[in-house]
């Protein structure tokens, strides 16, 4: 069916493209006849955000902006409005129901809870839309999920730390936004994989809202109450926030585990270079908002697409610290771009139960 606009919530993609940079990864292609090619020029592709009061979460919204306007200009996609609530449930599922009585073909959820919104997503199914839930879970089943698997990303964390500690040291967690699901899938990866090491002890646990400024002020406000704390187990956007409450605090920086953000990034290269310091860096990517919008138009386009399809997560070690911060904007992420073609062979890799196709960055010759 033919969009109609969405005056009251869309986002006008002319101008807010300045000063966007993205960090490339090196392509994956399709595998052959990978690509789905039904017309989808007529098409409108939603995008119904729970959150945008981070710096993650507005690079996200510049990549879906981003890739919607490429898809425009070769003919793949009609309009592809944006929206965010302010992390309401009931907002986000107001804004749903808006976009259903517009007309769109397909919707991407990034939800604000994992029960709330299953009525209208049923209401969207319903009239035969395309409903893809991205970095995060709903529980009505309709749906098509692109997300992480955020137990790998808490093996990672832990691991590493047990690692560096020799298996013994006292912790502290960082942990996302309270009562969201994809806060609670990490913490339990972080958590399943601390029961591993019997010597590594928490400590005390805080809740930093995946933003610097909230896990600056949780940290600063536990420390005085704390032991010495031999790392930090965080799940993005907090590990600045958090090493500057220890520097603040006069108190030894700890490994402090980062989240692909540049000024995390920035600060780890700094005190490496000035001292040593040694760390490992992991999460999502904003641009797995790209992967939500091609992963509904191959829907659209008539791919057969499995029910989840898994995104990896984004690794930095210590030999690749440099490249990605080379291309890395001021207050940016790491960003792999997503092509028709890399999300293409991510669905193929769900269909087929194989690892899905890992990013990395493009490194200068």
């Amino acid at each position: 069916m033919k969009t109609q606009p969405i005056h009251t919530i869309m986002w006008r993609f002319a101008g807010c493209l300045g000063g966007l940079m993205m960090i490339a990864a090196n392509p994956v292609q399709a595998a052959d006849g990978g690509i789905a090619g039904g017309p989808t020029a007529s098409y409108g592709i939603a995008f119904s955000n729970s959150y945008a009061g981070s710096d993650f979460r507005k690079v996200m919204l510049r990549n879906w902006q981003e890739i919607a306007l490429q898809a425009q200009k070769e003919g793949l996609i009609g309009e592809a409005p944006v929206v965010s609530a302010n992390n309401s449930a009931s907002e986000q599922a107001a804004h749903i129901q808006e976009m259903i009585v517009n007309g769109v073909n397909a919707i991407v959820i990034l939800a604000a809870s994992d029960t709330a919104l299953n009525g209208v997503i049923r209401d969207a199914c319903n009239a035969g839309i395309v409903v893809v839930v991205m970095a995060s879970l709903v529980t009505e089943p309709c749906v098509y999920t692109v997300d992480y698997n955020w137990s790998a990303m808490g093996r990672v964390e832990v691991d590493y730390i047990a690692e560096r500690l020799k298996g013994k040291g006292t912790l502290l967690e960082i942990r996302g936004i309270a009562g969201d699901a994809t806060d609670k899938n990490i913490s339990d990866g972080i958590r399943k994989a601390a029961s591993d090491y019997p010597g590594l002890r928490f400590a005390k646990t805080v809740y930093g809202n995946w933003t610097e400024s909230v896990a600056r002020k949780e940290v600063a406000l536990a420390l005085p109450s704390l032991p010495g704390i031999d790392a930090v187990a965080t799940q993005g956007g907090d590990g600045y926030g958090a090493a500057m409450a220890f520097k603040a605090a006069g108190r030894p920086l700890p490994i402090i585990v980062m989240g692909n953000r540049q000024d995390e990034l920035t600060l780890w290269q700094q005190e490496r270079d000035a001292n040593g310091y040694e760390t490992v860096s992991v999460s999502a990517s904003p641009s797995v908002s790209q992967v939500g919008f091609w992963v509904a138009q191959q829907v659209l386009a008539g791919k057969q697409v499995p029910k989840f399809v898994e995104v990896p997560l984004v690794r930095i070690d210590a030999k690749d610290l440099d490249a990605w911060l080379a291309s890395m904007p001021v207050g940016g992420a790491a960003n792999p771009l997503y092509s028709q073609a890399s999300v293409a062979a991510m669905i193929d890799a769900a269909a087929n139960h194989t690892a899905p196709p890992a990013p990395l960055p493009e490194v200068a010759k």
